[in-house]
């Protein structure tokens, strides 16, 4: 079979080279998976660049990819919760990555049914994106009629966070550039904020929670629209030491983590609020639910760009460097 895999860390590129490798063998609680899409995201150029080292030491060569959607092949002997021909997706297990590939062996706890009325490019976009906010929104403990800010929202994170957390019960608030205010709007925040000529930060405050998307400096500036007692979660700044725990590192990973997180932590404590880090993790019970959702409602994930599995390369500095109306996704 074709697959993409990482050979070596390289912080200056993200390349994945194209091998021919065998078809996997499953294990008894595994499905083997004829994949035929997957979702491309920051994750994975994170990974060949070594920035998640520290949480995932992935032994060099690994497969790339962490989502994908497609049928199940093969049952292990001890796996029951899935027959042949069942059309599936997740997010793969942290220890086992490999979407990137025209089979795959998971976990049959990793994997969800898909939505009828989802297309294999749309399914593929889920599962990654949708249980990051699902996973925030349980890390928040958030409650229905609250309000949740979640920056840089035109991107492929907010097309499926916002439709989930209104679906939640949320207020959702939202910025980034006006072109995208219609869409984002339909979706189902409650106010969409030009980033151009609005700064979110002095337009905004007493917010409930936060998503941060963006890291850099906008951590600090969202701690600030946040009432006393808020909570902020990032996909983008430092893990700390309360992440390090919760993810049941080893205690030296814990003590480097927590000096390394430390200045959000001081933040936080500034600010009279909370912060947390999030690695989103494989959870096919959670991810059904999600499936049920969208089953309800209808959602759509929004769809920037597909390639072929041989353009992965291409999909890769599209996700990196292109601006992103909506998911990146790989076709087999």
């Amino acid at each position: 079979m074709r697959a993409a895999q990482v050979e070596q860390y390289n912080k200056n590129n993200i390349s994945v080279k194209m091998v021919d490798l065998g078809i996997p063998v499953i294990g008894e609680r595994e499905v083997l998976i004829k994949v035929l899409a997957a979702g491309v995201n920051p994750l994975d150029n994170m990974i060949s660049h070594g920035e998640v080292k520290m949480i995932v030491p992935y032994k060099l060569p690994t497969l790339a990819g962490n989502e994908f959607v497609g049928t199940v092949e093969k049952v292990g002997t001890r796996a029951s919760k899935f027959k042949v021909n069942d059309r599936v997706f997740a997010r793969l297990p942290l220890d086992k990555i490999g979407a990137f590939a025209e089979y795959i062996a998971v976990n049959e706890d990793a994997l969800a049914k898909v939505p009828d009325y989802l297309s294999d490019i749309e399914a593929a976009a889920v599962p990654l994106t949708a249980l990051t906010i699902m996973q925030a929104l349980e890390l928040m403990k958030a409650e229905e009629g609250k309000t949740i800010f979640i920056s840089g929202g035109t991107g492929s994170v907010g097309a499926m966070a916002i439709p989930i957390a209104k679906a939640k019960g949320l207020k959702v608030v939202t910025n980034g550039s006006a072109e995208n205010k219609d869409r984002i709007l339909e979706l189902g925040a409650s106010r969409f904020i030009d980033y151009k000529t609005e700064d979110y930060s002095k337009s905004l405050s007493n917010i409930d929670y936060v998503l941060d998307t963006l890291g850099g400096n906008e951590t600090e500036k969202q701690m600030q629209i946040l009432k006393k007692g808020g909570k902020l979660i990032s996909l983008r700044a430092m893990p700390n030491g309360a992440f390090a725990k919760r993810m049941g590192l080893p205690m030296w990973k814990q003590i480097i983590l927590g000096l390394a997180g430390s200045k959000f932590d001081k933040l936080a404590s500034k600010y009279g609020i909370s912060y947390d880090f999030i690695f989103v993790e494989s959870n096919g019970k959670q991810l059904q639910e999600v499936a049920d959702l969208f089953e309800k409602l209808r959602i759509k994930p929004s769809i920037d760009t597909v390639y072929t599995l041989e353009e992965v390369n291409s999909a890769l500095d599209k996700v990196a460097n292109g601006r992103s109306k909506g998911k990146t996704v790989i076709t087999m």
